[in-house]
C-alpha cells in the first residue's frame, strides 16, 4: 500500500511539472521512497547539518558494499550541492530556508500560464540611454582586463546590470563556473545565466551544462525571460569529460536553449569560442537580441591555437630558414585578432543585433526586454520532444 501511495505522489508531481512551480524543504532525514518525490519537483532547499537524503542508509550500504560512510557524508546537504547536484540551496538554518523559499516565489508565477511577477522599479530607464547612466553603469566599461587571459568575477557584471544589485543565486555551490540565478530588470523578473572565468575559465563542462540546462528549462517553464553573459573559452577538455558523456551531456544545455520560448538576450563580454558559442544563447539557437561588448572574442578558437594550426607550414617554413618564429607567431597572432576575432565580423553577419559600450548594458537589456513583452511563438504540433538524458 505504501509503495502504491508513494507511485501516486510522484505521478502527481510529474503532473504539476511545468504547471506550479513545485518547491521541496528539506528540514530532517529522507530516505528511501521519499527522495524521489523531492527529485522531481524544480527546486530542493536543504538546511545544513540537519537535513540528509540518500535511496539506501549507511546500514545497508556496510551491508552490502562494506564501505563504511556517516549520514552526512552519505545524504547532507552540502553533498547534495556540490557532487549530486540534487540540492538548488543549502540554507545555514530552518529560518533561512524558508527566506529563500519566500525570496524565490517572488520572482515565479503562480501557474505557466501567469505572468513573472513584477515590481515597480525604483531607478526606472526613461528616455535615452545615455542620460540614464550611472556610476554602476560607467564601472562596466573598464571592469574587463587587458589580457584576455585575466579572470575577473562575472558576479560583479551581473550585480550591476539588476535592479538594486539583488541576484538571488540557484544553486551556488555546484558547477561554480557557471552562475545561474534570479534577478531583476526594470521590475521584471529575469533568470541569469553567465559563464564564471574565475572558474576553469569560464569553460563549459559536464556539470555546468547539466545545472545551466535544468535552470533554463524552468525559467522557460515558468514565463521568466533569460538574459546570457557570455565569457566561454570552449568546453573543458579531457578524457573524462568525454568519456562521461560530455557530447551528451553537453547537448542538454543546447536543447534547452533551443526549444525555450521566452525572451531570450545575450550578451558576449570577452570570450565566444567553439562549439560553447552555439550552446551560449547564440543568435543561432534562436536567441531574441543578441548584443556584445568591443572586448567580445568571436572565433573557431583562440588567436594563439589558430596561428599554430591555420599558419603551421608558415611557422615551419620561418623556422626552417632561420628567422624569427615567436615574432611571426605574434605578428600572425595579432592578424587574426584585428580580422577575425573582434566582433565586428560577427555584427556584419548578422549574428550580432548591436556592439555596444559595456556601460549600456543595462540599458539595452530593458529595451530589448520591453520589446519582447508580447512576444508569441508558434511551435510544431508534437506530444513532446525528446531531450538527450
Amino acid at each position: 500500500v505504501s509503495l502504491g501511495l508513494y507511485g501516486e505522489i510522484f505521478h502527481r508531481n510529474v503532473r504539476a511539472s511545468g504547471v506550479i512551480p513545485q518547491i521541496s524543504l528539506i528540514m530532517g532525514p529522507a530516505a528511501g521512497g521519499h527522495v524521489y518525490s523531492p527529485a522531481l519537483t524544480d527546486f530542493v532547499v536543504m538546511v545544513d547539518g540537519t537535513s540528509q537524503m540518500f535511496v539506501t542508509g549507511p546500514d545497508v550500504i556496510k551491508t552490502v558494499t562494506g564501505e563504511n560512510v556517516t549520514m552526512e557524508e552519505l545524504g547532507g546537504a552540502k553533498t547534495h550541492m556540490e557532487k549530486s547536484g540534487v540540492a538548488h540551496y543549502v540554507a545555514s538554518g530552518e529560518h533561512d530556508a524558508l527566506d529563500y523559499v519566500r525570496d524565490l516565489l517572488s520572482y515565479l508565477p503562480s501557474n505557466n500560464r501567469a505572468d513573472a511577477p513584477r515590481t515597480v522599479p525604483s531607478d526606472p530607464i526613461v528616455g535615452a540611454i545615455e542620460d540614464s547612466l550611472t556610476a554602476e553603469d560607467l564601472e562596466l566599461d573598464t571592469l574587463i582586463p587587458d589580457s584576455p587571459n585575466t579572470p575577473y568575477d562575472m558576479h560583479e557584471v551581473i550585480t550591476r546590470i539588476l535592479d538594486d544589485d539583488e541576484f538571488l543565486e540557484v544553486q551556488e555551490g555546484r558547477a561554480r563556473n557557471i552562475i545561474v540565478g534570479f534577478g531583476r530588470i526594470d521590475g521584471r523578473s529575469v533568470g541569469i545565466v553567465a559563464n564564471q572565468p574565475t572558474q576553469f575559465a569560464g569553460t563549459l563542462d559536464i556539470d555546468a551544462s547539466e545545472k545551466a540546462a535544468r535552470f533554463v528549462r524552468t525559467c522557460d517553464c515558468f514565463n521568466v525571460p533569460i538574459i546570457t553573459l557570455v565569457d566561454v573559452p570552449g568546453f573543458l577538455p579531457g578524457t573524462g569529460q568525454e568519456y562521461n558523456g560530455i557530447i551528451r551531456r553537453g547537448a542538454k544545455l543546447l536543447y534547452a536553449y533551443g526549444e525555450a520560448t521566452v525572451g531570450k538576450i545575450t550578451v558576449i563580454t570577452r570570450k565566444a569560442y567553439g562549439g560553447a558559442y552555439d550552446v551560449m544563447g547564440s543568435k543561432h539557437m534562436g536567441a531574441d537580441v543578441n548584443l556584445a561588448w568591443p572586448t567580445a572574442q568571436i572565433a573557431v578558437m583562440g588567436a594563439s591555437g589558430a596561428v599554430g594550426f591555420v599558419y603551421r607550414k608558415q611557422l615551419l617554413e620561418a623556422a626552417k630558414n632561420g628567422e624569427d618564429v615567436d615574432a611571426l607567431r605574434l605578428t600572425l597572432q595579432q592578424e587574426y585578432e584585428d580580422t577575425l576575432v573582434n566582433p565586428y565580423v560577427a555584427a556584419e553577419r548578422g549574428y550580432l543585433d548591436a556592439v555596444i559600450p559595456p556601460s549600456h548594458t543595462r540599458g539595452q537589456i530593458v529595451t530589448a526586454l520591453r520589446l519582447l513583452e508580447r512576444k508569441q511563438v508558434t511551435l510544431p504540433p508534437k506530444k513532446h520532444g525528446n531531450i538527450p538524458l
